[in-house]
Parts: structure tokens; C-alpha cells; sequence
């Protein structure tokens, strides 16, 4: 769990309790009143359980605030919203996951992503964006529709060349060194790298592998200064919590500090691409 993530359950269960106070009940009454395990009242109000929509129900029904029942519920699934699984997200496959991003990044105008061992899905070629995708399908056991997946990953790369659009992208140099398919994939992805650089609006940068450690991030992107978006092995995380937010953007601070562009930047590509080509 994140504290964005708990910050919403314990906000979500102040309230309730506050229902419960104004009501005149104990804890202990209510739930006895609804037939809950007695520990349950307290578990839900400082955030340790997240309640059902059954709970909420019982919840308003106990302490005369069913008009409250509406709010509270919209309240929950934002709760819910904030930490997906990746089974949720990607239920239909990995399509509707990119047109979610063409949306979100159309609406976006600095974007700040950060990632240690793979290039950004809005920097990768066709074949790139297969094998990408191809893992994602295989690992979390998901509908396959790779080809309409990549499809849609090509087509959110056209906003990098909107005016009204600003990409910072900051990439730990293992990215540089993963392997997604097979080498010629490598070749022409490190090819695109050094296409990208000198774009207007997009700035890449490269964290080389011998740098002092300063913070520990997984993979991120910052959209405007609203919200944070985080990838877990189980889950998309998103936070819209503004201290936290400006926490995210500290961190890619330090990143991006760290990280070498332009001639040094194309010098760490070069040198994984010369390891990568045939010699004769």
C-alpha cells in the first residue's frame, strides 16, 4: 500500500465515524447491529479495512444517515480508482489500457517520466512496443491482442509533436541495456533514441549506471502537477495527493540532475548500440 492509498481509506473512515458519533451509537452497538465482528467498526474507521458497498449500506442504514449513502459510495470507488489491478486495467487486453493513455495524455501539457530499465512507451518502435507488450500479456495472463495494443502505442506517440505538449524523459542507462526481442529490436530502438534527441519539446536524459544512489523510484510519469501515475507488479497506482505529488517531482529532480544529455546522452546510446551490431 502507498499512503495515497491509505490517506483516501482513513479519510473514508473519519467520516463514517463521524456518521456514528453524530448518531449516538458505540461501536460496539453498531456492530452488533449489523452483525459484524466487533473489531470490524474500528478496522473500517481508522482506515485499516476498506468497506464494502454492502458495509456503507449497513453502515448509514445503523446511525440514520441513509441520505449520506450516495456521496459515500462515490467517495468509496474513488478509493477504489486509486490502486488497479493490473487484471482490472488490462481485463479486455492491452488496447483499451493505450486508448486510456491517448485520452489522459492529450489533456496533459508537461509530462515527466521516469524509468530504470525500459524505454518509455511514447520513445519505442513498433517492434519495441510487441515485445513489450507481448511480456505484459504473458505474465499477467491477459486476453492477447498485441497487434491492436501496439497499433494503439503508435498512435499516442503523435502528441509528441503537438505545439501545446512538453516531455521530459529521464532513463536509467539498464534501459539502454535490457533486452525487449531480439537484437535487431535493440538496434532499431536505440536508433530511435538518438532520433529523439534535439526534438523540440522533448528532452531526454540518461542516469549512467555509475551513479551515486540518491532515491530509490520504480517507473513514473508526472502529468502536469495533478497526478502521478506508478507501476507495481500488481497494479497501477495513481496519486493525486499534492504533497505527494511535489514528492514525485522532487525525486525526478534528483533524476533528472544525475542524468547526461544531449552529446553525453548520444555517446551511452552509441556505446549500447556498437555492443549490440555485427562486426565483420
Amino acid at each position: 500500500m502507498t499512503s495515497s492509498l491509505d490517506q483516501a481509506k482513513e479519510a473514508l473512515g473519519a467520516r463514517l465515524r463521524e456518521l456514528r458519533l453524530d448518531a449516538g451509537v458505540s461501536g460496539t452497538e453498531l456492530a452488533r447491529r449489523a452483525g459484524w465482528h466487533q473489531t470490524k467498526v474500528s478496522k473500517i474507521e481508522y482506515g485499516k479495512t476498506k468497506p464494502t458497498d454492502a458495509d456503507i449500506h449497513a453502515w448509514c442504514a445503523h446511525t440514520g444517515a441513509e441520505n449520506q449513502i450516495p456521496d459515500l459510495i462515490a467517495t468509496l470507488r474513488n478509493v477504489e480508482a486509486a490502486w488497479l489491478e493490473w487484471r482490472r486495467v488490462l481485463g479486455t487486453g492491452t488496447k483499451r489500457r493505450q486508448q486510456a493513455s491517448i485520452k489522459l495524455e492529450a489533456k496533459t501539457e508537461v509530462m515527466r517520466v521516469y524509468h530504470p530499465f525500459l524505454i518509455p512507451g511514447l520513445l519505442q518502435t513498433a517492434e519495441y512496443a510487441e515485445g513489450v507488450l507481448r511480456s505484459v500479456v504473458e505474465f499477467q495472463q491477459v486476453p492477447n491482442d498485441v497487434d491492436e495494443g501496439v497499433s494503439k502505442r503508435m498512435e499516442r506517440q503523435q502528441i509528441l509533436y503537438r505545439r501545446n505538449h512538453r516531455f521530459h524523459f529521464v532513463i536509467a542507462e539498464q534501459a539502454l541495456l535490457t533486452t525487449v526481442g531480439n537484437e535487431q529490436t535493440m538496434i532499431g530502438q536505440l536508433d530511435r533514441l538518438l532520433a529523439v534527441i534535439g526534438m523540440p519539446r522533448v528532452a531526454l536524459g540518461i542516469v549512467p549506471a555509475g551513479s551515486p544512489y540518491r532515491v530509490s523510484m520504480t517507473n513514473f510519469t508526472i502529468f502536469d502537477n495533478t497526478r502521478v501515475m506508478v507501476e507495481t507488479v500488481t497494479a497501477e497506482l495513481t496519486v493525486t495527493q499534492p504533497r505527494e505529488i511535489a514528492q514525485y517531482g522532487r525525486a525526478f529532480g534528483v533524476l533528472a540532475g544525475q542524468s547526461v544529455t544531449g552529446d553525453a546522452a548520444r555517446e551511452l546510446i552509441r556505446k549500447a548500440l556498437n555492443a549490440r551490431t555485427p562486426r565483420p
